[in-house]
């Protein structure tokens, strides 16, 4: 099966409070470098074995990893075969996800699209907008280069004028130039990288909530007075080709805010 030869070790240790757990690390890792090489559907993979020595970690984080890319359509498994790149068609986004226009495809639902589907006005108050090199730790999970361009953006936004979130996202600039001319008080993240040359479709995510309480800024900018918590979400967005496209730490103040999701086996 073609794949890059060139993979390196995952360096240890990297995991910092925005970056994703270790084995979908190794999931975008190991997809980019399976469509670098050229694979086609049905190539077999290298044994979980091999794949682990590859990538430096253990067989039960390969597994994952497999298993995370197997969920979400892009590898099969045989048994006593091995694993496989599966069909096109069998590459999906999670359940409830909103529809291409034109296209038919699925896509990951933003905060924009949760507004407009249910009826909601959205405004957002840009708190930073910036090009900066990726750090080490984000160069791993958006699989790019360190010092790569990247496009950040600190955002506070709001449904019918009621403080909701604080977002935080990264984009490789060159996936979407024209985000630096973008007014983000008005405009939509996903729309606009949808609009992109080429697109870039936000195809399905990786997505991690916890609950904790809000620190000094948090709480001024969410205007929380008492003792509610905010529940704070990781999220991965991969495009269409499979590549990780947008890194987001979004933290939503816990009474404003409800997660919602179909598991299937």
């Amino acid at each position: 099966m073609p794949i890059q030869e060139n993979s390196s070790p995952l360096p240890q240790g990297l995991l910092t409070d925005d970056a994703l757990p270790l084995y979908a690390q190794v999931a975008a890792r190991l997809w980019a470098d399976v469509s670098a090489g050229g694979a086609r559907a049905g190539d077999r993979l290298p044994s979980e074995r091999t794949l682990a020595t590859r990538y430096g970690v253990s067989r039960v984080t390969m597994r994952a990893a497999l298993t995370d890319l197997a969920a979400r359509g892009m590898v099969e498994s045989a048994a006593a075969r091995g694993w496989f790149v599966a069909q096109p068609t069998a590459f999906s986004a999670p359940s409830g996800a909103p529809d291409v226009p034109g296209t038919g495809a699925r896509t990951v639902e933003g905060f924009a699209d949760y507004a407009a589907k249910h009826g909601l006005t959205t405004r957002s108050r840009v708190l930073q907008s910036t090009v900066r090199p990726a750090t080490v730790a984000e160069a791993e999970t958006l699989r790019v280069g360190p010092g790569t361009a990247l496009f950040e953006m600190r955002r506070l936004r709001f449904l019918d004028d009621l403080v909701v979130v604080v977002e935080h996202n990264r984009v490789p600039l060159t996936l979407c130039p024209a985000l630096t001319e973008t007014d983000f008080t008005e405009a939509s993240l996903y729309a606009t990288l949808r609009s992109a040359e080429p697109v870039q479709l936000p195809r399905v995510a990786d997505y991690s909530v916890e609950a904790r309480q809000p620190d000094t800024t948090e709480r001024e900018l969410l205007e929380i007075t008492d003792a509610t918590p905010v529940l704070v979400a990781h999220q991965l967005a991969f495009n269409q080709d499979g590549r990780p496209l947008e890194l987001t730490l979004a933290v939503y103040r816990g009474d404003r805010y409800h997660f919602r999701a179909s598991i299937t086996s």
